[in-house]
């Protein structure tokens, strides 16, 4: 750490809503931020955002992340940014299950985007981390990614597969200074959800999901759920018998 005592932060999916939602937490802090995404104009407004509720700095990154070469272009945010102390990576699709299940680009896409993709720069993140020999990723899972459900098993697959290897991450880093975190919000009210019908006491809004991910960047385990009610709701799924669990439909 240099004399400049503020957290240098790097999103990658800063346009998502709990993403929003935790640079406006970093804000708060004077943090030195760097937004990476889709959509300059987009990324513009948020960053204007931030800089008003008291972010040290905001540097954007028009980055494809399908397309992108995540080493290339994490090496290009540190030095834009000057240093990086903690990764997040937001993005993700939930995409049309019922669609995947009979079209394999559809399928597709749901898998690199949310595992493929996001992988390969959790991997990329890792490895500057492990060189700097301190810093954190934190990677948004989901619950859905717990026990397959036929009403989104294609998309909890993909984030199945990025939470194991996230767990692989921190394995890697135990005693050597970085670490990594997979966070596993429940459902969230954000745009990805939109089509969704909510009312459900159990849905969460992105500043509470927000709290949990700050947080998870500073201390806790290598799983984290948001909010943490989920750990033991998702315990009891994953032990419902089979039999029973086949007469569910949700």
């Amino acid at each position: 750490m240099t004399a400049d005592a503020s957290l240098h932060v790097l999103i990658l999916g800063a346009t998502s809503g709990i993403a929003q939602a935790t640079a406006r937490l970093y804000a708060s802090e004077k943090a030195v931020i760097g937004l990476a995404g889709r959509g300059r104009s987009r990324l513009e407004a948020i960053a204007q955002d931030l800089v008003a509720r008291g972010a040290s700095s905001v540097e954007i990154f028009e980055v494809d992340f399908t397309a992108a070469p995540p080493a290339g272009t994490l090496a290009a945010a540190t030095r834009a940014l000057g240093r990086l102390d903690h990764i997040l990576l937001a993005y993700g699709v939930l995409g049309e299950q019922a669609t995947a299940e009979c079209d394999p680009a559809v399928a597709r896409t749901i898998i690199d985007v949310n595992f493929g993709s996001a992988a390969l720069w959790s991997l990329a993140a890792a490895d500057l981390l492990a060189r700097q020999g301190r810093g954190s990723l934190v990677v948004l899972g989901s619950v859905a990614g717990d026990r397959g459900r036929r009403s989104n098993y294609v998309y909890g697959s993909a984030k199945a597969g990025l939470a194991v290897l996230v767990q692989g991450i921190s394995h890697r880093f135990a005693g050597r200074g970085p670490r990594a975190v997979i966070v596993k919000p429940g459902p969230t009210d954000t745009p990805m959800t939109a089509g969704i019908k909510k009312g459900s006491p159990l849905w969460a809004t992105p500043d509470a999901v927000a709290e949990v991910v700050r947080k998870a960047a500073d201390h806790g385990g290598p799983i984290v759920y948001a909010p943490a009610r989920w750990r033991l709701i998702m315990l009891i799924i994953r032990n419902i018998p089979t039999l029973v669990f086949n007469k569910m439909n949700f």
